[in-house]
């Protein structure tokens, strides 16, 4: 964590140093130094992985209060705890009141200070996980309104735009076979309804095994596991999802013959995770790109209903833990060879 130390007096700078050098040296914390709010701001500017600032009031140039409401106007994420001689109720009243995250009077009580420290990193890891999920669940995005959006600074957005990383996942695709041409005959009420029921049912058991909705395509969902045992996750997500599909029992009306059936294509490996759109139009989505996305989508084409396909490579892996059958070779769209591909029966 890279933690800014704003104050004009150099002695904390050199007891900083000397009562954090385990911490430094074990990359926990890492320093950045300034003496006003004027060059704090410079640094903040240059250095935008600085997540804490610890600052004084009363300073040359810019003062700490005022540092503070120049933080929250340009760097919300970035929290500020205050760190002065002047501990009056007047003074934490009107820090807390322009945004500081809490109080340290000196002089400093260095098990106290790193207290608060810890308290605030934890605060600001928090609210980190909450932005990824915002911009990784497209499904959340519903629910989200324009204060809570508002909340991410523009530094972030900015960085959002243009940051991209490799990541090792598993990529699901799922299908609802037979939507489309029920949806060019029924009344619009009656299709809407239908394909959010089936897109309910698919979340639902998606979120549970830990996975991310990525977007919805038409009449299919694309999802994402990342993290531990990720191809597993995704593969009980497909079995689960299908099995409760099965389980609806009401027919379309005047379609007694409509059973919903899922194809379902499953792949894990790297993808390039990144905002993929167009900034002219300003509609960008967090997704991920790449082959193994590809090839869970052409696998999940190449499903019958109610099939989960894999590729050989994945179905080396999980072959112990699930029970598969090899269904042949599937010619790829823009591959020189084709796919051995393997059935997931349960």
């Amino acid at each position: 964590m890279k933690i800014l130390v704003v104050d004009d007096e150099t002695d904390l700078q050199i007891l900083i140093k000397q009562k954090f050098r385990k911490q430094i040296r074990e990359n926990k914390y890492e320093f950045v130094f300034a003496e006003n709010g004027r060059q704090a701001l410079e640094i903040l500017d240059e250095q935008q992985d600085i997540a804490l600032v610890l600052s004084d009031i009363n300073m040359p140039e810019m003062d700490g209060l005022t540092l503070l409401i120049k933080i929250n106007e340009c760097n919300p994420l970035v929290k500020v705890v205050m760190v002065s001689a002047y501990g009056d109720m007047d003074n934490i009243r009107i820090a807390m009141n322009r945004g500081a995250f809490d109080f340290v009077c000196k002089p400093v009580n260095f098990d106290d200070l790193e207290i608060t420290m810890e308290k605030t990193i934890k605060h600001i890891e928090q609210l980190k996980q909450t932005l990824t999920a915002i911009r990784e669940n497209n499904i959340l995005r519903m629910y989200v309104d324009d204060s809570v959006l508002k909340f991410m600074s523009r530094q972030e957005f900015e960085n959002s735009i243009i940051s991209s990383e490799i990541i090792s996942g598993t990529a699901v695709f799922m299908d609802i076979c037979g939507f489309t041409a029920i949806s060019e005959k029924e009344k619009p009420d009656v299709v809407v309804k239908l394909i959010n029921k089936y897109f309910d049912i698919m979340v639902k058991e998606i979120i549970a095994h830990h996975g991310t909705v990525d977007k919805f395509m038409g009449d299919a969902i694309m999802a994402i596991f990342k993290g531990e045992y990720h191809l597993d996750r995704a593969i009980e997500a497909a079995l689960k999802v299908r099995e409760e599909i099965q389980k609806i029992s009401e027919p379309l009306e005047g379609k007694p013959d409509f059973v919903p059936q899922l194809a379902t294509g499953i792949k894990s490996g790297e993808m390039v995770s990144g905002n993929i759109g167009s900034v002219t139009l300003k509609r960008l989505d967090y997704t991920v790109i790449g082959d193994t996305v590809n090839t869970a989508q052409r696998l999940q084409t190449a499903a019958k209903p109610g099939q989960i396909l894999l590729a050989e490579d994945d179905y080396e892996k999980i072959k112990e833990s699930f029970n598969c059958q090899e269904v042949g070779a599937i010619t790829v769209k823009n591959k020189e060879k084709e796919i051995r591909a393997f059935e997931v029966l349960g």
